[in-house]
């Protein structure tokens, strides 16, 4: 069982990489690495849209283009999941629909707390590249043991989420989720650290699949699954600077 438990990012599991290219070029680490570049470009250039909306004369412009980014975001994905072979495609699609839903939120957030996007993307990329020097130096290393445990974690999380989700339909909701009180805070940052441990755990994926020689497809895979994990700790990281920006 521990063996299965890869990572908690649906995305990147042990079985989307088995297999071998049987014909063609098999997946590279340097392939997977211009391929991310490419889905950042395209979240920047989509956030870029939706940001610029936000701060015209007509914000609201930008709402019906945040919400069609969030649900359809969500669609593709996953039919991602299900559909690796169509992930050149379909990564591309998520990235723009995602920059879309991100330009939004982030402009939100802008205008109630002036430099708080700019701050949430470079702690964010530096969040990334403090991760993968620790994996690469193996100060982190991506045990059995710290795999279930960042599993276990993540999966606890995103079931309180889903349960606050449904208890705002009955105006209930998990209160230290959305508060800036001290719980609210160390709760934001308590996630934030589970979403950094997952991108260890993505990279140990990605690597797996280079050396089980995955097919040329999985290197769009492996970049769209390292994505979900950045757009997420983006958000949390948007999150817990507004609740320390409302202390």
């Amino acid at each position: 069982m521990a063996n299965l438990m890869r990572t908690s990012n649906p995305a990147l599991n042990e079985k989307a990489f088995q297999g071998r290219a049987a014909l063609g070029e098999a997946m590279t680490l340097q392939g997977t690495v211009n391929k991310t570049g490419v889905l950042l470009l395209c979240v920047v250039v989509a956030a870029a849209w939706t940001w610029g909306l936000s701060h015209s004369e007509t914000p609201q412009a930008a709402i019906p283009w945040m919400i069609g980014g969030i649900f359809g975001g969500f669609v593709v994905a996953l039919v991602t999941v299900f559909k690796k072979e169509w992930s050149p495609v379909t990564s591309l699609i998520y990235s723009l629909l995602q920059g879309l839903a991100l330009g939004g939120i982030s402009a939100m957030f802008e205008q109630r707390y002036p430099g708080i996007a700019i701050q949430a993307v470079g702690l964010t990329f530096g969040t990334l590249f403090a991760m993968l020097l620790a994996y690469k130096t193996g100060v982190i290393r991506a045990t059995e043991k710290f795999k279930i445990g960042v599993f276990a974690a993540t999966g606890g999380i995103m079931l309180l989420y889903l349960v606050d989700i449904v208890l705002r339909f009955f105006s209930r909701p998990v209160s230290f989720i959305h508060e800036g009180t001290p719980i609210g805070i160390a709760f934001s940052l308590f996630v934030v650290i589970i979403a950094a441990l997952n991108l260890v755990l993505d990279f140990d994926l990605i690597e797996t699949g280079v050396s089980n020689g995955a097919p040329k497809y999985m290197e769009w895979y492996g970049a769209f699954g390292l994505m979900v994990t950045l757009i997420w700790l983006y958000l949390e990281i948007l999150r817990l600077l507004g609740k320390a920006r409302r202390r």
